[in-house]
């Protein structure tokens, strides 16, 4: 099972910060997405920095917890507006990307409360 989850955070820590690249680099494909819904290049900019930070802080024990939590709340907003867009096979994708966090936060959580 171990092994399972480690693989499992290894692929979130990839996505975020892959992410979170794209974003900070201005990505045409994501700069044409979220232009649509308001962002400007410097919100998308701070909000892929956030994704990116997020996922750095999925790596270590001490601070995966607070890196689980900024990762799923750009995802879910990533996922609202995705919804929106009607791109339903990248939301679902983004959907079980954020209940493999909450995994992440609830054995986080387990393992500071024991």
């Amino acid at each position: 099972m171990k092994i399972i989850m480690n693989v499992t955070l290894l692929i979130l820590v990839l996505l975020a910060v892959s992410s979170g690249v794209a974003k900070t680099m201005l990505m045409p494909t994501d700069v044409e997405f979220f232009n649509r819904f308001g962002f400007s290049d410097s919100v998308l900019v701070a909000f892929g920095i956030s994704q990116l930070i997020g996922g750095i802080l999925l790596v270590p024990l001490k601070f995966r917890l607070a890196g689980a939590v900024i990762v799923s709340i750009t995802f879910l907003i990533s996922l609202l507006l995705l919804i929106l867009a009607g791109d339903f096979v990248v939301a679902t994708i983004t959907f079980v990307c954020i209940v493999l966090l909450a995994v992440v936060m609830r054995n986080c959580w387990n393992a500071n409360t024991n």
